[in-house]
Order: C-alpha cells, then sequence, then structure tokens
C-alpha cells in the first residue's frame, strides 16, 4: 500500500487552463450533464420517512428508518445509469442534485411508525422556510408542519413542506432535526449536491468526452466558481456507523400505540457501541458492488472510485452519525477545497486555495467538505508502464499506435501530454525507460520481481493485477503466457481490461475496518488506478 506524496496536482490545473483559456475567456452557464455521483435531479422532491431493513455482509438484516421518494423524482444523474430508481426508503436519503440559484422545495410525509413520533429534516448551510417561498423568494406566514425544537416538523401520517435557495455551490448534508441521537441513528441523512452555474476560466466545460477520449461523466466543470475547482471525475461518500442494539429496541417498540409528538418509544442509545461502519449505508465488500444493485433494494448507492494517471478527482466526502472517522485515501495526501460549502481560499491572494493538504481526511459528524485526489506515479523512481529503451507499442488496445516507438516528452511540468489518446498519457517522463524488473519485463522466469496473489491478502488477492506495471496486458506478462492470475483461475481483473494499481481507502481507527468485529469490512474500498485502455464506465 503505497504513500505517494504528489503535491503538484496544480500542474493538471495548469494543463486544464492552458488547453480551454481561449475558449473560455468568460463564464458561461453549464447544462445539466451525466455525473460519477449518482442521485436526484430537479428542484422539486416528495420524501417519504418510513421503515424497512438494510444488509450487512455478515448475513444481518437490520431494522432501519430512511428517507426515500415517495413520488417519481424529475431524472437521474448519471441520467443513463442501469436500474436508477428512487425507493420510498434509503439509506442513505436520496442524493439532492441541484444548481446554485435554484429553489429548492421538499415535502416531506411523516410514514414513520406511530410510536416514533415527529420527524423532519434540517437543511445546515441554508436560510429555510417552512413552506413553499413566495415568488420574491420571501417565506410566507403560514408554515407547515408544527412546531419543533429545531425546525417544523411532520407529525405521524402528516407532512411538512421545506424551501431554501441553493445559495452555496458544494456538497451539503440534510437529516433529522428530531431527537437526532435515534433518528440519524437509524438512518434519516442523505446528500445535497449544488453544482456552480459557470464554467470559470481554465476549466474544460462538460462535454461528450474527456481529453483522452474517455466518457465525461462529470456533473459541472468545476466543484466552485473558481478555477481551482476544476476536476475530470467525482465521487461522494457518506460515513455513518450503527449500533445494531438500538435498532433492534427501535423494531420491538415500533407497534405501541402512540400519538404523542416525541414518540413513545424508550430506547437506550448510550452506551453507544457501533458494530457496523458504512460507507454511503453499505459495508466493504458490498460497497464495491454496483449503484442500484438489486441485492440492496434500500441501499443504493456504492463507494467505488477509479480513474486513470493524472485525474483530478473530486472527493465529496460527509460525515454522519456520531464519531470522527479517520479516512485514510492511500496513494496521495488530497488537497481540502471546502468545507460546508465554503471555499479554504488565501488572504492575501483568492485566486489561490488554501486548504490543507491531509493524510488523513477526518470526517465530523454534521461536516461535509470536497477534496481533490491525484496521483500520477511521479516519485516512484521506476516507469509504471513497463517501458524499456527502443520499444514499440505492441497493445492491441491502441491499434493505431501499433509498431510506433513509445515516447515520452515531458511538458512543462515533466508529464507526457501531447497525446490525450496514447497508452501512456500523463506519464512521468522522468522515470520513462526504467523498468522495475533487472531482466526484461514480462519474462518471468528470468528473474523479474513480481509477486504471486494470495488470496488471503486483501490487497495482493482479488484485487491483485498480477505486475508492478500498469497496462490491459499485465497481467499476461506478469505470470507469463500459460500461467494464471490467481493461481486458482479466477480472474478478478481480466488481463485483457483492467490491470491497475488498487490502493487501499479506509478508516484509520482499525475497528472501523470490521463488519461486526471481523476483518476485512466496514469503511474501506479500493480506489482503483487504472491504465488508459481500461473504460471507466460511471454509469454502474
Amino acid at each position: 500500500m503505497s504513500h505517494i506524496i504528489n503535491n503538484n496536482w496544480s500542474a493538471k490545473v495548469a494543463r486544464l487552463a492552458a488547453a480551454a483559456l481561449a475558449a473560455l475567456c468568460s463564464l458561461t452557464y453549464i447544462a445539466p450533464a451525466q455525473a460519477a455521483a449518482p442521485g436526484i435531479t430537479g428542484t422539486s422532491f416528495n420524501f417519504s420517512a418510513e421503515a424497512n431493513r438494510i444488509t450487512q455482509p455478515d448475513g444481518m438484516s437490520v431494522y432501519s428508518w430512511g428517507y426515500g421518494c415517495s413520488t417519481a423524482p424529475s431524472g437521474f444523474a448519471p441520467a443513463a445509469i442501469p436500474g436508477a430508481n428512487c425507493p420510498t426508503m434509503q439509506v442513505p436519503g436520496p442524493t439532492l442534485i441541484v444548481h446554485q440559484g435554484d429553489t429548492v422545495t421538499v415535502t416531506l410525509t411523516n410514514n414513520l411508525p406511530a410510536a416514533a413520533g415527529n420527524t423532519s429534516i434540517l437543511f445546515p448551510g441554508f436560510q429555510v422556510c417552512a413552506a413553499v417561498l413566495n415568488p420574491d423568494g420571501s417565506c410566507p406566514a403560514a408554515l407547515t408542519g408544527v412546531p419543533g425544537v429545531l425546525t417544523r416538523e411532520a407529525a405521524h401520517g402528516a407532512s411538512v413542506t421545506y424551501s431554501f435557495i441553493a445559495s452555496n455551490a458544494g456538497t451539503h448534508s440534510y437529516y433529522s432535526g428530531t431527537q437526532g441521537d435515534l433518528q440519524i441513528e437509524m438512518g434519516l441523512y442523505g446528500a445535497i449536491i449544488v453544482l456552480p452555474t459557470a464554467v470559470p476560466a481554465g476549466c474544460r466545460a462538460v462535454a461528450a468526452t474527456l481529453p483522452d477520449g474517455q466518457p465525461d461523466f462529470r456533473n459541472a466543470a468545476a466543484a466552485y466558481n473558481h478555477s481551482a475547482t476544476c476536476y475530470d471525475r467525482e465521487y461522494l461518500f457518506q460515513f455513518s456507523e450503527m449500533d445494531p442494539r438500538i435498532h433492534t429496541q427501535a423494531e420491538a417498540q415500533a407497534g405501541v400505540a402512540c400519538t404523542q409528538p416525541n414518540g413513545c418509544m424508550a430506547i437506550d442509545t448510550e452506551p453507544y457501541h457501533p458494530a457496523y461502519f458504512m460507507i454511503n449505508g453499505r459495508s466493504m465488500p458490498d460497497d464495491m458492488d454496483s449503484n442500484y444493485a438489486m441485492q440492496y433494494p434500500h441501499q443504493p448507492y456504492n463507494g467505488n472510485p477509479h480513474m486513470h494517471p493524472g485525474e483530478l478527482v473530486l472527493l465529496r466526502v460527509i460525515g454522519t452519525g456520531r464519531w470522527q472517522h479517520p479516512f485514510h485515501e492511500h496513494g496521495n495526501h488530497v488537497r481540502i477545497l471546502a468545507r460546508d460549502g465554503n471555499l479554504i481560499l488565501s488572504q492575501t491572494d483568492a485566486s489561490k486555495p488554501a486548504g490543507p493538504l491531509l493524510f488523513t481526511t477526518s470526517t465530523t459528524p454534521g461536516v461535509a467538505f470536497d477534496g481533490i485526489f491525484y496521483w500520477t506515479g511521479r516519485g516512484l523512481n521506476w516507469d509504471v508502464y513497463g517501458h524499456t529503451a527502443g520499444a514499440l507499442y505492441t497493445d492491441p488496445a491502441f491499434p493505431a499506435y501499433l509498431g510506433k516507438p513509445v515516447v515520452c516528452i515531458p511538458d512543462a511540468n515533466g508529464y507526457y501530454t501531447a497525446d490525450p489518446l496514447a497508452p501512456n498519457y500523463y506519464e512521468w517522463c522522468q522515470d520513462h525507460n526504467k523498468p522495475l524488473e533487472a531482466h526484461p519485463f514480462g519474462a518471468v522466469g528470468s528473474g523479474g520481481p513480481v509477486t504471486l496473489p494470495d488470496a488471503n491478502i486483501l490487497t495482493n488477492g482479488t484485487w491483485y493485477g498480477g505486475s508492478p506495471y500498469l497496462g490491459p496486458d499485465a497481467t499476461v506478462r506478469a505470470v507469463g503466457p500459460t500461467g494464471t492470475t490467481p493461481p486458482s483461475r479466477r480472474v478478478v481483473n481480466p488481463p485483457t481490461t483492467e490491470a491497475g494499481f488498487a490502493f487501499m481507502w479506509h478508516s484509520h481507527n482499525e475497528r472501523e475496518i470490521t463488519t461486526n468485529n471481523v476483518f476485512p469490512g466496514g469503511m474501506m474500498m479500493m480506489m482503483l488506478v487504472d491504465p488508459q485502455a481500461y473504460l471507466i464506465n460511471e454509469a454502474n
């Protein structure tokens, strides 16, 4: 598990700026586009809060509460994602994808058990009215719902409407404002992604494809109306934990007759002993299954990031529940761009980001942040593509390059960016022609430093590519023409398609990478750095 410290993510921003500055001298409006952070689109949403069950990798079915869609949303992002749906209950709740300046209206109907009492939604960071806003944006005198401690609430079987202007771009949370120690624990939380209204100078507008010819699944050209927030891919991660003892108590009391606004459940929420630790409502390995997988009807979102070398990956992260979760993104530090929709800029030069570069990103309950992850292989001092002096392209995945010399002509920042369609696009040229093996690469019998996989070791088993090199034929090179990877002949990353680097991303609180105290599980996933030949399809 490498820790490659690369502070030069600004070089990628500079490259984007050079390519797009002429066309983007002024801000232009962003048309709706596909995204890698799945959610529902529109400005008016009808929610239900109700009970159902979610599953865990140990086979446990856990009684939970969640927000969902009581009527069909106006759309989904990505638009082409197969199986996209919004059930009446899901954990986390539906991700709302809106634009800065939109007037957003959410009507919540309380379909929780009567014993749960009232429920509600808080939208931190926004000026919320418990009614539909007037045409001039003011809040009418007549409010919906009933009074609560933190906001207007929906009584059992009744509804409340919230409206606000999505004033701040970025990633935001929403969650229950009623009996938070119980209702948030039970699953009443979700996320809002507010897209900026413009393409900042230097950022690429959303198009059909990225410069390397692969599909462009971004929601927007940038996370904020600022040129330092350009990105190529985006992922949303919501971190939460769960104490099954609380859920068992709630299920046992769900049928109690009750007319009290604060409910009739007597549940001990302390002492708190969570046994499940989740990313987007799932624990590892379930979080690496596809979005909207049928086996998780009430846990539609996954946590399965991919990237190509040199891409700027926008991480949208929200902490929910009660605990902080120190999450470590192996492969590089993460540059924090903003917290709760507030850009972190230099006090002396507002054109420069000033967020910290973090080895471990702490996910504080109720707090969201946006950050950039970046990986190129720079600094390894060996050629991650396995090139040797005088080599010719032989990769059938790139027929236009067959038989041509492998070149790496550095740009001003030291990377090969002259041809985005090249198999070694964004290679760090200083390490070009420095194969890790002392002998011709691919000849395992000649003594190349290849470690055979062990299925009992997480990063050297299921996700092991079989080679220290990127490339669609890396697995074949590692084991020779007659070998197999793994030895069981179960190739998870087929040698003709995906053979990249798997960086483990996980909580640095070691108990949180277990499922009910069994390792591996919990808050863990893999960031797969894929070769250019591998098509990263975010619509799954």
